[in-house]
Parts: structure tokens; sequence; C-alpha cells
């Protein structure tokens, strides 16, 4: 088996390497939340920093009501009990990889860990596009077909699994799709693992959203987290729903997790059972951040946009999908590297999403462009105009420019420049 480092993590530390030497690189390669911690978040975690006990493997019986209390605000009805926590919704998805089994079918593109992790516990990946013009969930019929064809080659396929909405497209799957999907799941009988971790940031709040837990409790894992609507990336916790009546995967999992992490850190789990409240400040917070990241995230968009690229209109999170083929400079990681060595633009391949590394798409994340400190990123977070604020607007500059300059390559370099003017579909 090889293990590379994952690719947001090289890329990350990569960009950080080049800044300290002085280049200047925007960053657009990391899907960091870029934004302070609230103050009462805070306060509860130095309050609680003498629990220095080892704790439930499950969690804290408060965190878990609480995080059951959240779904039921959304309309899943929870018992804690089928509430697991754990440092991260990234440790819970690969402890459920583990007490699942089998193979699992995945949404392409999606997040860079989920094929590694499938890698690490000996699963096969099933990678099936998504429907055109969506993005994280695999196109139902196709996704029918694959898992009939893989267990016709005796292969022992399980799980599938979602992300509403989507990293690395930034967009979110119809309900229609979900709803497809679920009848799937069903007549195959499959388990379904939704990443839900980037609910809370759509950008449009009215916009319909469809769990999977909606329409097949029985059959669904629901994973989430804090790191994204509360920037707490750094404080790794996160929380899984069990299917209603899933008492042997739950012993499984938590098999699993005694022999991994043991119990999520103690002062973190109490400051996450207040965070899972929905407390108005908390609410407050996550208006203003969505609401940031949707106007940076559409007016990098606007820049690519500009250059003939295609770039299918974020809906939540700080994550877009622009391609680039148009400009015939080579596959993802021709592009990618052109942008970062050329033009200073820090980006993550397609392929490195499980993509066709011939195609020039990229995935580019927004949320590190608030500023540099906690003041800037204050201050944008608390904006009616963010993109007129001095360090945004010159970040939007410095990739107008590089955008530009890499246009000007390819028309200067082809004999029919007219072409470079034509943008190709954009899948997923």
């Amino acid at each position: 088996m090889s293990v590379t480092l994952s690719a947001t993590l090289a890329a990350n530390e990569d960009i950080e390497r080049r800044r300290r030497a002085g280049e200047r690189v925007l960053h657009l390669a990391f899907g960091e939340a870029g934004l302070p911690v609230h103050p009462a978040l805070r306060e509860r975690l130095a309050a609680a920093s003498d629990r220095n006990g080892y704790g439930p493997v499950a969690g804290a019986s408060g965190l878990r009501a609480a995080a059951a209390g959240y779904w039921a605000r959304r309309g899943l009805i929870t018992d804690p009990e089928l509430v697991v926590c754990g440092p991260g919704s990234k440790s819970l998805l690969y402890g459920l990889l583990l007490a699942i089994g089998g193979d699992i079918v995945l949404p392409r593109p999606s997040w860079v860990s989920y094929a590694a992790q499938a890698d690490l516990v000996g699963s096969r990946p099933i990678l099936v596009p998504a429907p055109p013009g969506e993005g994280g969930a695999p196109d139902p019929d196709t996704a029918r077909s694959a898992v009939l064809q893989a267990r016709a080659q005796g292969r022992d396929v399980r799980c599938l699994l979602v992300t509403l909405p989507d990293n690395p497209t930034g967009r979110l799957a119809s309900p229609q799709t979900i709803r497809r999907l679920v009848d799937v799941a069903r007549e195959l009988d499959l388990i379904i693992i939704s990443d839900e971790i980037y609910r809370d940031l759509l950008h449009d709040p009215d916009l319909p959203y469809t769990s999977p837990a909606d329409l097949a409790p029985e059959r669904t894992i629901i994973t989430t987290g804090l790191s994204k609507n509360l920037a707490l990336g750094g404080w790794r916790i996160g929380v899984a729903r069990l299917p209603d009546g899933a008492h042997a995967l739950r012993s499984r999992l938590l098999a699993v997790a005694s022999e991994i992490w043991s119990a999520p850190a103690a002062p973190v789990q109490e400051a996450a059972t207040y965070a899972f409240t929905d407390a108005p400040e908390l609410v407050e917070r996550i208006v203003r951040s969505r609401r940031l990241h949707g106007a940076v995230a559409r007016a990098v968009r606007e820049r690519f946009v500009e250059i003939g690229a295609s770039v299918p209109v974020p809906q939540g999170g700080f994550y877009l999908y622009p391609d680039l083929s148009h400009l015939r400079l080579g596959g993802s990681a021709e592009i990618t590297r052109a942008l970062l060595e050329e033009h200073g633009i820090g980006v993550l391949p397609g392929h490195a999403f499980g993509d066709d590394p011939a195609a020039a798409r990229v995935r580019v994340a927004v949320s590190l462009l608030y500023g540099e400190s906690a003041e800037e990123r204050m201050a944008a977070l608390n904006s009616a105009d963010p993109l007129q604020l001095p360090w945004i607007a010159d970040s939007l500059d410095h990739l107008a420019t590089g955008l530009r300059q890499l246009s000007l390559r390819r028309r200067s370099a082809s004999p029919e420049p007219e072409l470079a003017l034509v943008p190709t579909a954009v899948h997923g």
C-alpha cells in the first residue's frame, strides 16, 4: 500500500514554504474556513481546560444530546444513543469505513480523503460522475449499473457516499437526485454516508435541501463537525448520526474508535456542546460567514469567467471548480503548475479529487482571502461589502492579472486564437 500526504495538506505546506521564501502566492488551495473563533466558544474551552480525563468513547452525554438537538431542529429526530463523537468528522469517516467494510461508491470528483481512506482500509472505491451541473452525489442510474457490474465480478459493495453541499465543486445535489439515489440504495441494500459538514454554509439558505436521512433514516449515516460553519478546524471535533436501530454498527464503530482515538478531547467536547445548541450569537456568526463565503466565491468566479473558463455557480461552502480546458495548456496538473509557478496562484488539480487528469479542472478555495490577521478577518466578516476591503480587492486584482496573463499565453501560442474563447462543458 502506497500512502502519500493529503493533497490539500501538501499544497498548503508547499505554498507556505514559498511564502516564507519571499514569493507572493495567492493561497486558493486549502479548505480552511479562514475566520476567527467566536469569543463564546473560546470562553467555554478555557473554562473546561481542567477536564483531562478520557471520558466515554462515544463522547460525553451532553455533547451527544446537543448534537441530537441540532439534527432535530433540522427535521431529523435523533436518539443521542445513536450519536458518536470523534476528533473531527474525518476520523469518524475512516472509522465508519472500517466498521462497514466492503467497497464504496463515491462521486467523481470528490474530496481527496474519501478515496484515500478507502484505500487505507482495503476498500476499492467506485467513482461515479455526478449528474451534469450538480456535485457531491453520484448519478443514480450510473451508480446502479456500476454496483451491479461490480457485484457480478464478485465485489462486495456495501455503501455509497454523498457530500451536501460539495467539496470540490461547491454545488448542491438536487432533491430529485437524492431521492433517486435513495431508491437505488434501497434496491441494492446500500448504506448511505452523507457528509453534511457544509450544510450550514449554503449561500442561499432557502435553496431546497434534502438529506438522504430525510427519506431513508434506516440506512443513512450523517457526519458533520464544526470546522467549517464555526471555523474550528484545529479543534478537531466531529459527530456522526447513525441510522435508526443501527446498534450493531454503533458497537463496531466504538470498537474501532477505542483502538484509534479513545475519546475526543474533553475541553473541546464542552465547547462543542454549546456550539451544537444553535445559540443566537453563533447562528448570527454562521449567517455572516456564509454571506462572506458566497460574496467572495462569486467574485472569484467572475475572474475565471472573464477569461472564458466554464465555472458552475457556487452554492455552498467556499469552493468553486473552474474548467480551463479551453486554454489548451494541458491537463489539471499542467494548469495547476502554470498557475503556481508562473502567476503566483495556488490551486489544487482536479485529478487529486478523482477527476480526469486530461481535463484542466481545478479546485479553488476562497476562504484564505479574508485577511492575514484576526483584525482583517473580523473586518471582512462584518463588512457590508467585503470586496471593497483593500486586502481582498488586492487579492482579486492579483487573481485577475494572473488569469489574464495565462489566457494571453494561450492566445499567443495558438494559430487559431478565436478557439481560445470556446468553453468546454463541466461535469460535476
